[in-house]
Order: C-alpha cells, then structure tokens, then sequence
C-alpha cells in the first residue's frame, strides 16, 4: 500500500494511504483528546479544505492544520455539534416530532418543532437533561458513510422527508453522515470528534413554541453571556416563516422541487409580489407618519441602494418627493481616513464621513433653505455637487442610507419627530433541512462576491480575504445600532439563493489553494451549493432588489 507524506505545523509525517486525519494527527503528537476549555483540537484543514478529525487523507502528499475551538473555524464546529446535540436529544424525547432550526439570534439559535405546539417548561429541561446525559457519555462523532438509499429510509423513517428529499436530489451512490451509537444526521460543515467537547451551552425557551440553544461568542469563549432580546428582528423571521409557508417552500428540497416540476417561474414572481406588497405597506407607514426623513442602514450587500430607490419610487406613486440621499457622498478624502489596526484606511469607522457637512445641510434644508448636495466619487476622489438644489416643502421626504445611517451621530441632525428609521439586512427564512440553516452571512457574501466582480473587477479570492474586516466593522458600527430601527425589512428572496449558486459557483471555482483562508471559505460555500439547483436569472424581474447583484436592474446608473 502506497504511503502518505503529510506536513503538519513544523512536523512531517509518514502514514498507510487513507489513514484519517485523527490519525495524522496522532502521529505528530498532537493530542485531541481534551476538556472544552482546554482548547482542543475538533477539526483540520486538508490542504486548505474544512475537514472533520475522520475524514480519510486521500492525496500522497497533504498539509494538515490543526483547528481548535477557539479558533475562528472552530467555533463554527462548535456551533454546528450542538445543533447535532440537540437534534439527537430531540428525536430520542420525541420521535414523533421534527424538531427545525431556523435563525441565529445573537449568540444563540432558534429552534422550534415543526407541529407549532407550545413548548412546555418541562420540555425543555428533558431536552436538557438528555444533552447533558450524551456529553457526560463522551461518545465519538463518527464520519461515515451510507449508501444513498440506506440514508434515505433512515430519514424517512424518522420523519426527515426534507433531508431524505435532499439527499436524493443529490444523485450520488453514497453520502457523508455523522453518527452517534445508532443517530445519524446530516452536516455540510464538520462537527467535534466527540460530545464530551460540548459542555458549554445553555437552552432556555423563547416566546410560547421556540428555543434558545445558547454558545459562547468570541468575546468570551469559556462563558455563555445572556442573549440581548431582539423582538423586531424576530418578527421579521417569523413573518418571513410564514410567508415561506404560502409559497410552500421552507426548505432547500421545496425549492429545488420548484426547479425540476417547472413551477420555479411562479415562485419567483410570488416571492417578488410578497416583498413588494411589504414595500408599499412601508411607504404607507412612512406617509401616516409624516415622516419627513427616512435613515437606511444594513450590513454589507443588504441591498440598501435598491431598496432605498424602490422606496422612492413608491413614495412618488403617492405623490411625494423623495430626495435620496447616501451617507457615502459624505465621505472624507483618502488621505483624511483613520487608519485601522494594521494601518489600513478604515472606511468603515464613522470619523470617515464629513458629519460636519451632513449635520450643516440637513439643518439649512429643515430650515427650508436650498442646497446643493454632494457627489463624492471614492475611485477619482472628486467632489461635485448634484446640478439641482435640494429644498424641503410639504410632499418632500429625505430618503437617506448609509452603513451609519442610524447612528444617532446622524439621525440626531433632523427633527425627532421627523425621522424614521429603517434596518435592513438578507434574512432567508430558507433552511438547508430541518437540522442545517442557511446563513444570512453566507447568502450576504455570496451577494458581495458577484456584485463586485461585476461591477468592479474583483475577484472571489479578494472578496473573501476582505470579509473578516468587513464583519468586524459590522459588528462595531451597524448591528449596535440596529435595535433603533422603527422598522426591520427583509430584503431577502427565498428563491435568490438558486440564482446566486449560477453565478457564485464559477468564481468560487477560480480560489486556488494558496490563497488560504480564501480557498477555505471557498470550499466551504461550495459544499454548501452542491445542496441547491441552480435558477436561471432570466425570469428575475429588471426591478427585483436582487438585481443590484446580478446585473440588468432598472435602477442602475
């Protein structure tokens, strides 16, 4: 039997061919037998691609790197094996009901079971109690495959027809699960070696039918830090769930249904006509208001560009006068941006705008004085000025968006009585199976990834190198401030995720190996695309938010 050289840390080692990582790991002394808080080993990276402890080595020559829990991949496992925990926990309670999780809040994720029963107090702590019986047990995780078709009848058998649905639609003679004594699921992310890693979490009940399962969060990875209640975001989730339920797809099987019974076309439309409708219910609260200036914000590639122009048309269908205004006009020169912690200029840090500048026009237009709004083009790093005044009367309304735009660094620049306040962001309500949800995250850089390349040139491999820094702005100057919102509007489409894989695939395809954590985040989409059929653009309207990323939107200059 041929051997295999592997290259681990500053050690190389020399195994039978298909030995497993755990084994690798093993031979260059690297223990991953340990206690949660001792910082274990529970996953690799196998030249550059995410892979669980059991994964077989199958190239002669690989480079293994140990992930640890605190790592940032490593949380990711972590959060994985406790929805793995808790779904074992569930089925063993109560087989005869199908437990789904459906969103992250915070540092926690939203679970309920499918039958919409109320879930007792009782409930809860047997679902606990029956956890904390699997981590005591400390029994191993084990990768391992079925054929297809034995994967299929288990799931069937345990009420998992999404699951089996998906795995069928894969067409291949086998599949990957993980298994615990006679527990199978499915993962498309690695899960720890064994459940006696999985002591730190708390599950708590959330409104009368939901759960909390609760992890640490990077700012504290040994303790579990009480969830900030987020009802309007919530309820978003909730509507959406809903909505997902009139169109008769909440899961990646009903939508890749839609695919291959030609009713995708319907789907489509449907799914636009529910956002609008939620678009035009919005104008007509901003209106009973009286609103006068609406702040826009959301994370990277929420759609905040179209959204705002989509609501500025509906506002001129009822006869105002919107003045759409965007925070990146206000953006100070190259050469006056504060650097960030490597020395980088930091666009993401509010001293990068001129509030100066914003705060003085909006004060001479709620004075009903003329003025000419700024154009500032961050490629040329010109001012120019728009070559019409902006002035305020009885139908105008200040449609302004912006990464800050609730900030109230910004929105205190206008009357209080004046202002409303909009957060925006890609909230699929959409899950992979009832145990694996999709990310809003990852629907979010898939968005950003087309759009720039596109738009800009850039390639996947840039797109997903820049993502760490754009989600640590996120998390310091959009989502503390997102609790300020009057309204939260989903500018997701549950269908978008088929259209984005057309286009995502091919450039998640050209991340070569050496581009690191890249290649990585690259590999880790793709495997995650496999689960989803590919829609064609053709049918998205020209007027569809989902535009701004695909090309051909009517709203593009």
């Amino acid at each position: 039997m041929d051997n295999i050289v592997i290259k681990i840390e500053d050690k190389t080692v020399t195994l039978p061919r298909y030995s497993t990582v755990y084994k690798a790991l093993e031979k260059a002394g690297l223990s991953v037998a340990a206690r949660y808080e001792d910082n274990p080993i529970v996953g690799a990276t196998v030249n550059g691609e995410l892979q669980p402890l059991g994964a077989v080595i199958e190239t002669l020559e690989a480079t293994v790197s140990p992930i640890r829990v605190f790592d940032y991949y490593g949380r990711r496992i972590y959060r994985h094996s406790l929805a793995f925990l808790l779904g074992m926990a569930a089925q063993q309670i109560f087989p005869d009901r199908v437990l789904t999780i459906w969103h992250s809040m915070g540092n926690s994720l939203y679970f309920s079971f499918e039958d919409n029963q109320v879930l007792e107090q009782t409930d809860i702590e047997a679902l606990s109690s029956r956890m904390s019986s699997i981590v005591r047990n400390n029994y191993e995780i084990e990768y391992t495959a079925l054929t297809c078709s034995a994967a299929v009848e288990y799931f069937k058998k345990n009420n998992r027809t999404d699951t089996a649905e998906l795995i069928s639609n894969h067409n291949n003679p086998s599949i990957f699960l993980y298994k615990v004594e006679d527990h199978y699921d499915m993962a498309y992310e690695p899960l720890a070696p064994r459940t006696g890693l999985l002591t730190v979490w708390d599950l708590v009940p959330y409104g009368r039918r939901g759960m909390l399962l609760r992890y640490p969060d990077s700012t504290d990875v040994q303790k579990i830090r009480n969830t900030t209640d987020n009802p309007k975001l919530f309820s978003v989730f909730e509507e959406y769930k809903q909505w997902g339920k009139i169109l008769g797809v909440s899961s990646a099987s009903q939508m890749n249904k839609r695919v291959t019974d030609g009713s995708v076309n319907q789907y489509i439309r449907l799914s636009e006509s529910l956002q609008r409708k939620k678009l035009y219910a919005l104008a007509d609260e901003i209106t009973r208001r009286q609103s006068k200036s609406v702040f826009i914000s959301g994370p990277s590639s929420s759609g905040k560009t179209t959204f705002s122009r989509k609501l500025c048309e509906q506002l001129s269908l009822m006869g105002y006068n919107p003045i759409q205004i965007s925070l990146d006009d206000y953006y100070k020169p190259r050469s006056e941006i504060p650097l960030n912690k490597k020395g980088e200029p930091d666009y993401e840090c509010v001293e990068a705008l001129r509030v100066d500048v914003f705060k003085s026009d909006m004060e001479k237009l709620f004075k009903r004085e003329e003025v000419y709004l700024p154009i500032w083009s961050i490629a040329h790093q010109k001012l120019t000025y728009r070559d019409k005044t902006a002035k305020l009367d009885d139908y105008s309304i200040f449609v302004i968006e912006g990464i800050h735009a609730l900030n109230p660094v910004f929105t205190s620049c206008v009357p209080k009585e004046s202002v409303f306040r909009i957060y925006i962001s890609a909230l699929t309500q959409l899950t992979l199976d009832s145990h694996n949800r999709i990310s809003t995250t990852d629907t979010r850089i898939l968005r950003r990834l087309i759009r720039d390349n596109r738009t800009r040139g850039i390639s996947a491999t840039d797109t997903l190198s820049m993502w760490g820094s754009i989600a640590t702005g996120e998390r310091k100057h959009i989502f503390p401030f997102q609790s300020n919102a009057d309204v939260m509007f989903n500018t997701s489409l549950d269908y978008e995720i088929g259209v984005l894989s057309t286009y995502a695939i091919p450039l998640l395809a050209e991340v070569s190996p050496e581009s690191g954590g890249a290649y990585t985040d690259a590999r880790r989409l793709l495997s995650f695309l496999k689960n989803i059929n590919a829609i064609p653009s053709d049918p998205v309207p020209s007027d569809s938010l989902l535009r701004e990323f695909i090309g051909g939107s009517d709203y593009e200059e």
